[in-house]
């Protein structure tokens, strides 16, 4: 009987299959950015972490021999400088698609033979969010490069209007042990007071979002003005502006100069997660007003690059987007990105000043 851990690992692969498929000749490498990797790199980089840490990793700290010989010199993305990675001796696709296979199914083997090994367990549920994130980091490649879209885009949903009113107080932030898989940096929850606050039921509409536009703010960098109309590419193709669908592809920035203008603020991230059981989210990334640091007491995890590294610079997005796999979403759960990021599919909300 296969579990729920190993049909995740599986879908997970199947999933980046998907979003990865017709990738070949040029478009392995593509051109040379700082905000996408060689997807012939990144396709071998998951199957790497997969085996890094589900097969090679030892209590001690020390790894096994790889399946692939060199692998560490060619897809450690802590050692591996990223402007570096389009001149590696990468193995081709088939071959990189290859090693893929065989340490998926090793894993699997290893799994059914040691399923009650809970650093195993915890080691597949990292692999396989970790494929689940570089997935959807396949997506922001494709609407950067213009390719054709892997998947079927925003859901429309009813934009609600109005505020929540959340009445403050003392309330329990970050992951509490028993949640089952969680990041270092969603550990553990500590308690925050806030004050009485109103959290928009919605997120910013295109509609709302063109009203600053039209008086003079910065459009988002996908969309386009032809005679008196807007339009947005999604992915290959230029279509006319969604008014009632979120707003996506602005930086943090961007969000904040908006709430100037519209004389609102971002929540802060203990703000959202207070109130995210009375929220609709996960059409696109929410930006929250703070600055991406660890909870009181914060250890790192054996992937020590995951978070640390990160504190004090990145900017906390919650929620998810239409490219996320709902099993990666929770309220917990903290996405981290540079103020000045917009190719990820981030849109936000916001709060009533005072």
């Amino acid at each position: 009987m296969v579990s729920e851990l190993e049909r995740d690992l599986v879908d997970s692969r199947a999933r980046a299959l998907r979003v990865t498929g017709n990738l070949d000749g040029a478009r392995l490498l593509g051109p040379k950015l700082s905000i996408v990797n060689p997807p012939l790199w990144e396709i071998g980089h998951v199957s790497w972490f997969q085996e890094r840490w589900c097969l090679r990793w030892r209590p001690d700290g020390s790894l096994a021999d790889s399946l692939l010989p060199g692998a560490d010199a060619l897809y450690d993305s802590a050692a591996v400088a990223h402007d570096t990675r389009w001149d590696l001796p990468l193995p081709d696709l088939v071959a990189t698609r290859a090693y893929g296979e065989r340490v998926l199914e090793r894993v699997r083997e290893r799994l059914a033979r040691e399923a009650d090994n809970d650093d195993l367990r915890y080691f597949v549920r990292l692999a396989t969010f970790h494929e689940d994130m570089h997935a959807e980091a396949f997506h922001y490649t494709r609407q950067t490069l213009g390719y054709e879209g892997p998947v079927s885009d925003v859901e429309s949903k009813d934009n609600q209007k109005g505020d929540v009113e959340i009445a403050g107080g003392k309330s329990m932030v970050g992951a509490r042990p028993g949640d089952g898989f969680v990041f270092d940096n969603e550990k553990w929850a500590y308690e925050v007071a806030m004050a009485p606050f109103r959290i928009a039921r919605s997120v910013v509409s295109n509609a709302h979002y063109l009203g600053f536009v039209e008086a003079g703010g910065a459009a988002p960098r996908y969309w386009k003005k032809a005679g008196t109309s807007w339009l947005e590419r999604r992915f290959e193709r230029w279509q006319p502006l969604a008014l009632d669908e979120p707003v996506r592809h602005v930086s943090w920035d961007e969000a904040q100069a908006w709430c100037v203008w519209a004389k609102r603020r971002l929540p802060t991230e203990a703000e959202w997660e207070c109130a995210s059981a009375r929220l609709d989210y996960g059409q696109v990334w929410e930006w929250t007003a703070s600055t991406f640091a660890p909870y009181p007491g914060f250890v790192r995890d054996p992937y020590k690059e995951y978070s640390e590294p990160w504190f004090g610079t990145h900017k906390v997005l919650r929620g998810g987007s239409f490219a996320t796999p709902r099993r990666l979403m929770r309220p917990t759960f903290r996405n981290f990105y540079m103020p000045d990021r917009a190719d990820i599919f981030a849109g936000f909300r916001t709060c009533a000043l005072g």
